[in-house]
């Protein structure tokens, strides 16, 4: 069976579609429109705004007085700007954002006095308003053979491209500069949306036997689109839209890729589209019917309010196409696929998927049908709803927003309020880390008044219960010394609380850490994840007492194995009493300097020679590991220093009489 595909970038681009929507506004406001040239490349459109009172003008001076002139997508030359200025009509600007940025780069780059270069149709009307920006005097390349650096030799230069050019030519076209001007600075102005539409159409081609390109034959990009196309599959065709497929286009068996220009509307899409899959269904085995027959037997009834199935065509960020089998397909749009606002529509449904809608309203004028799929989700997940409230059931849902006094909860669909007192464990006054969440809960009221049937649900009576289960489980093996991984759930002055699965145990501050600490959030911050040991546990009580220090950390543990009897530390003073100097030697561990091993000489008190603070040298001479006592010497280092000190040699007695005599002073 054939298998008819449409590429994932097809159809209406970004200024395109603005543009269209500000005309629309216009219209709508009741003011007498009037486009700056065909507001679009496609002669569907344009005749449709011509029925809804659009002009089409080719210069300011065809303005009538009360006119309001739309701007098209493509821009125009400042020179046609400041003529609507001065001569006062109105004007809409519905230059493409993108296109806009380049009009920036050219104007404030030729204010430097640089060259400019276009890439691009010199004919086309987006490269004539880029040109315009620099008072026409842009040296354009349509191609690499158009190239003739010897114009450019010597000049300061910026290129930029048409939104809508190839890029293999871009990409051409730079190198050959880039090879022969050494002053020229480059920006890539190709719409990503465009470069997207040429891959797009480039690999779904390599994949078709027949590939259908659509747009209007004076629409650049789709030119561009068809030349793409064509080089890759020899069964390309361009056409306008259905109207213009011959009936013999399709051949049993073939794999059918279809893309369509900036300027072609979802319409004319899905005509063709549906139009091959007819063709498709009347070769495999409806010869009795015609062609037309076949596409009039297809298409189904529709009416508001209806319940039908169709399978998703395709999907953009903002809506998701379905084939219904009607005249015209249908859309849902974004905010009717889920109560979740956050929703992508690719991470809801998929192409090829059969979903049943909701038909919301049948517009034939515009050629489209708007469906709801939230709507039949909340039908089915009422139902659910409803059955969970006597069965008391656990559902689960997503979090969509904070309300007054508590939150909603999308379940199966369905809009279930839990109040702020029943949105979790203990009473949170701010509910908006709730927010996008996925919960279980219990239904525990289906309230009926005047605005129609409401569910209340409950988050803590869930979680009650699971926390009684895993209570249950914690008492029925828990033993001292066992380690557990816990969460820090509240800090108080005295300790942390830690969640160790369905019960709280306390972290006294003084089991945080083998220092001393003001406050436990030196220590620990609340949702830190920690490994924690039981100390004692009593389930009458319901008290457990927890261990976070370890006993390799312990200072004294860590003194014992890396220092001895012997070793000489630089120590600091932290505290003088009369009888000593108490010195830190590493944090967590303090010893004793006696006064009688400060100094080599007597002291009256140890401030005679150490203060507070002061680090120096010290001896350990004693130390007692388990009754955490350790001496240290000054004294010690001094007397050692002094027995190594070189001993002079002494002179014999005669010589030194001599010298004694001789430096006595005379008498005269």
């Amino acid at each position: 069976m054939t298998k008819v595909r449409i590429a994932k970038s097809a159809g209406f681009c970004f200024g395109v579609s603005r543009a269209l929507e500000m005309t629309e506004k216009g219209i709508e406001e009741g003011k007498s429109i009037a486009t700056f040239g065909p507001i679009i490349h496609n002669g569907q459109v344009v005749k449709a705004l011509e029925e809804k009172g659009v002009r089409i003008i080719e210069s300011v001076g065809e303005a009538e007085k009360n006119d309001t002139v739309v701007i098209r997508s493509h821009g125009v030359p400042k020179a046609v700007e400041d003529e609507f200025k001065e001569s006062g009509i109105e004007y809409i600007d519905a230059t493409c954002p993108f296109v806009k940025k380049i009009h920036r780069i050219v104007s404030e780059n030729y204010a430097l006095g640089k060259t400019i270069v276009i890439t691009g149709d010199a004919n086309h009307p987006e490269v004539q308003g880029i040109n315009g920006r620099c008072g026409g005097k842009a040296v354009i390349f349509s191609s690499e053979k158009d190239v003739d650096c010897s114009i450019l030799a010597g000049k300061d230069i910026c290129v930029v491209s048409q939104t809508t050019f190839e890029r293999i030519l871009w990409e051409k076209i730079i190198k050959i500069i880039k090879n022969t001007c050494k002053e020229a600075v480059f920006f890539d102005t190709i719409c990503n949306a465009t470069d997207e539409r040429q891959k797009s159409a480039a690999s779904l081609a390599a994949e078709s036997d027949l590939f259908i390109v659509i747009g209007g034959k004076n629409s650049s990009n789709t030119q561009k689109l068809y030349k793409i196309a064509s080089e890759i599959c020899d069964r390309t065709i361009w056409v306008e839209g259905a109207w213009e497929l011959p009936e013999d286009v399709y051949r049993p068996g073939e794999r059918v890729g279809i893309t369509a220009g900036a300027s072609t509307p979802d319409w004319i899409i899905k005509e063709v589209f549906k139009t091959m899959v007819v063709a498709e269904n009347l070769n495999s085995g409806n010869g009795e019917l015609t062609f037309a027959e076949a596409f009039e037997d297809s298409l189904v009834t529709l009416n508001t309010g209806q319940v039908v199935t169709g399978t998703v065509m395709k999907i953009t960020p903002t809506e998701v196409y379905v084939n219904l089998g009607f005249k015209a397909d249908g859309i849902i749009p974004a905010d009717e696929l889920s109560d979740d606002p956050d929703v992508k529509p690719e991470d809801v449904v998929k192409v090829g998927e059969e979903l049943e809608v909701f038909v919301v309203r049948v517009n034939d004028a515009e050629g489209y049908v708007k469906l709801s799929k939230k709507k039949i989700d909340a039908v089915k997940g009422w139902e659910k709803v409803e059955s969970a409230a006597e069965t008391q059931e656990v559902l689960s849902g997503k979090v969509i927003e904070t309300v007054n006094r508590g939150i909603i909860v999308s379940v199966c669909g369905t809009r279930v309020f839990v109040p702020a007192s029943l949105a979790s464990e203990r009473f949170t006054a701010d509910l908006t880390p709730l927010v996008g969440k996925i919960v279980s809960l219990r239904i525990t009221n289906i309230k009926e008044d005047r605005r129609g049937k409401r569910a209340i649900g409950s988050i803590k009576s869930v979680l009650l219960e699971e926390k009684a289960k895993k209570a249950e489980a914690f008492w029925a093996d828990v033993e001292k010394g066992k380690h557990y991984e816990g969460v820090v759930k509240t800090i108080t002055s005295f300790g942390a609380f830690v969640d160790i699965g369905g019960v709280d145990g306390l972290v006294h501050i003084s089991e945080l850490s083998w220092t001393r600490v003001k406050d436990p959030s030196e220590v620990v911050s609340v949702g830190d994840v920690i490994d924690v040991y039981i100390i004692e546990a009593n389930q009458e009580t319901g008290k457990i007492s927890l261990g976070y220090k370890k006993a390799e950390d312990n200072p004294w543990f860590i003194a014992q194995h890396t220092m001895a009897v012997g070793d000489v530390r630089k120590v600091k003073v932290v505290r003088l009493l009369p009888f000593g100097a108490f010195v830190e030697i590493i944090p967590g561990v303090e010893g004793l300097i006696h006064v009688s091993q400060i100094a080599d000489r007597r002291i009256g008190k140890p401030a005679d020679v150490l203060s507070v603070g002061q680090e120096v040298e010290a001896k350990i001479v004693d130390a007692d590991w388990e009754a955490k006592k350790i001496g240290l010497s000054i004294r010690a280092l001094i007397v050692a220093q002094e027995a190594e000190a070189p001993v002079e040699e002494a002179a014999p007695v005669e010589e030194a009489a001599e010298e004694a005599a001789a430096e006595a002073p005379t008498e005269e």
